[in-house]
């Protein structure tokens, strides 16, 4: 069940950038515990962060969706102020049928039954996971900046493996990424955010400040690798088993126009793969879409949810 907790440095921020109207809780799950904030009236929207970043990626967006909408903005399991379990065995804990089923423990401790949802980056393949694992709960989704993880392996060669290096680090074994990562986390926190934005792009201090406090823990580092090792592996066997299925509901697909994903896929083609109903197009930013074009962001959001392209 969700109960408050005493503020810490994650939810003072939290507050100083969402505004006093937004809250934070902590939701118990199968595995732990997850951490969110979650403000305003309306229908339920779920917004799920990407890597190397917690939930206040969405603080530039949320506060004004929460006009319209009830807004909930967890750290997925592994992130931010939420749990960081083992990843056991072939690092299943990561699954991302497993941290979905932690979206799903969140709705229910806050009353949904059912619910739409929006996810970036790694929390855009939670989101794709949430939409084929339990089509009766979601209503309409949105993915951020990605291409299915299963197509982006089948498709690899030398320009992926150049784009898209930290797949092939991050899974590394016996502790090499996180020993590396780990001798200067805000160094490797702070490139990412550089060499993935566009050129120019500029990031709230504040924000950032607490992606490398959160980012520093030796347990996040470890925890965001068992991630990518578990998108290597268990997620690449749970898309495999699942390739004939597709994504049934109104799905949003937005990316960059300066990153990676845009110049390497025909974006909506390769989602027409995946899922029945697939509309979107790119927005003028890199990767970070929340934070670089949150006003686009905005807009297209509260159309799609509001129940019109």
């Amino acid at each position: 069940m969700a109960s408050p907790i005493v503020a810490n440095p994650s939810d003072r921020t939290t507050l100083t950038l969402f505004g006093s109207t937004f809250e934070t809780r902590r939701v118990t799950t199968d595995a732990g515990e997850i951490h969110l904030t979650h403000g305003g009236n309306g229908p339920p929207l779920l917004l799920l962060h990407g890597y190397p970043q917690t939930h206040l990626m969405w603080h530039a967006v949320a506060p004004r969706l929460a006009q319209h909408f009830h807004v909930i903005c967890p750290d997925l399991r592994g992130y931010g102020q939420s749990s960081k379990p083992p990843g056991g065995d072939g690092y299943a804990a990561y699954a991302k049928r497993n941290m979905a089923r932690d979206m799903i423990a969140v709705m229910d401790a806050l009353g949904y039954a059912a619910f739409d949802v929006a996810g970036h980056d790694r929390g855009a393949r939670v989101t794709h996971r949430l939409a084929l694992d339990f089509p009766d709960r979601v209503g309409r989704a949105c993915v951020m900046d990605i291409a299915p993880t299963l197509h982006m392996f089948r498709h690899t060669d030398q320009h992926f493996a150049t784009g898209y290096y930290h797949w092939f680090f991050l899974i590394q074994p016996d502790g090499l990424p996180e020993t590396m990562i780990g001798a200067d986390p805000g160094y490797y926190l702070r490139e990412k955010l550089r060499r993935w934005a566009a050129p120019g792009a500029r990031f709230d201090a504040a924000a950032v400040a607490e992606y490398e406090r959160c980012f520093a823990d030796p347990a996040a580092i470890h925890a965001s690798c068992e991630d990518y090792r578990a998108a290597a592996g268990i997620d690449l066997v749970h898309d495999e088993a699942d390739r004939d299925r597709r994504i049934t509901c109104p799905l949003l697909v937005l990316w960059g126009n300066r990153g990676f994903v845009h110049r390497t896929y025909d974006v909506l083609s390769v989602w027409r793969d995946y899922a029945e109903q697939p509309e979107g197009r790119a927005l003028a930013c890199g990767h970070f879409l929340p934070e670089e074009a949150p006003d686009e962001v905005h807009d297209a959001l509260l159309r799609f949810f509001a129940g019109g392209a």
